[in-house]
């Protein structure tokens, strides 16, 4: 197995191209485990949320060598469902919840402080002002943000960039061959401002391993039912599992970092062996077809657009330009 690492956005921040997401953990026993593993295989980027239960607690007692980890937590999510104040992106939340995600963790700081979903009644400026005060107190290194759309990440990135202060380094989105809205806007909009993405449910919740859907096929929607047995498909012929299958797919996409949630080492040792598989393109064009993903307006309209003569011209075909997000490639290219 080769463990990879990516720059984490425009940072010197090195980050294992899988990332363990901790979510459904909560044995310290298994954690321990699943994290021994983890690091053998070269991971080092730790995923999880001030509401994922447990979580933060378990990984404060069995993270000892703290600083072999990049650590990523948090905030947002309601801490206190009768105090109007215990959710939400402004500063009162944001500085509570980091302060309780810093005692459950027994550090002083993360590495890694992410915005867990937009807030529509928080004005973006005291979020990003609010971030950036906790990262020059130290506390937060670098920032990311989960769960927002694409007009919003790139206003608060440019507010960012205008005034000084932290912008967001991470961009969190779910994404698999079931889910694929991200390639839409968000994708795109990551790669103009230089930001790694981090993908949760890469494996379509469960639905594309074939673990229980295989033997119960009527649990999948009548649109998930060919994505995933096209996974199956070519998981057989190929002689890995379906994760790695699903998993392999996602790393293509530049520049996602596919989050693995696992409930033990051993399921995390069969995903990890996605690193080293690569798919052939017709793989991949087989695999992406059943999706029956289509971009839509204006992404389709506007690739119409620059090899139509009426728009730009009969030399439109011949111009070059920077490079832009064009979709899968192999992850050794990235």
């Amino acid at each position: 197995m080769t463990m990879r690492y990516r720059l984490f956005g425009r940072t010197g921040l090195r980050v294992s191209e899988v990332v363990l997401g901790t979510m459904i953990l909560d044995d310290e026993r298994e954690l321990r485990r699943v994290l021994d593993t983890y690091a053998e295989a070269g991971g080092n980027f730790v995923d999880t949320a001030s509401c994922y239960g447990r979580s933060e607690d378990l990984l404060g007692a069995v993270l000892t060598d703290r600083d072999r980890f990049v650590l990523g937590t948090k905030y947002t999510v309601s801490h206190d469902r009768d105090d109007p104040n215990a959710s939400g992106n402004h500063r009162k939340n944001l500085v509570g919840s980091l302060e309780r995600s810093l005692r459950r963790l027994r550090t002083d700081h993360v590495d890694v402080y992410w915005v867990h979903v937009w807030d529509r009644h928080t004005p973006i400026e005291e979020t990003m002002r609010a971030l950036d005060d906790v990262v020059r107190a130290g506390k937060v290194l670098y920032v990311g943000v989960s769960d927002a759309p694409a007009w919003l990440v790139a206003q608060a990135n440019t507010l960012a960039n205008w005034r000084g202060w932290t912008p967001f380094a991470g961009l969190q989105v779910p994404y698999s061959l079931i889910w694929r809205d991200a390639e839409r806007e968000l994708l795109p909009m990551a790669e103009a401002f230089g930001m790694s993405v981090t993908a949760w449910a890469p494996l379509g919740g469960g639905a594309l391993t074939g673990t229980s859907t295989r033997a119960a096929p009527e649990s999948l929607s009548a649109k998930d039912r060919p994505v995933a047995e096209a996974v199956w498909a070519v998981a057989g012929e190929l002689g890995v599992s379906a994760a790695q299958v699903a998993l392999a797919w996602t790393r293509r996409r530049a520049p996602v970092l596919p989050i693995v949630g696992v409930r033990d080492a051993d399921q995390l040792a069969n995903s990890l062996g996605a690193v080293d598989l690569v798919l052939p393109d017709d793989v991949v064009d087989r695999l992406e077809a059943a999706t029956g993903f289509e971009a839509g307006f204006p992404t389709d309209f506007i690739s119409q657009c620059e090899t139509d003569p009426f728009v730009f011209g009969n030399t439109a075909p011949a111009v070059g330009g920077r490079p832009r997000w064009t979709g899968s490639q192999p992850a050794g290219d990235r």
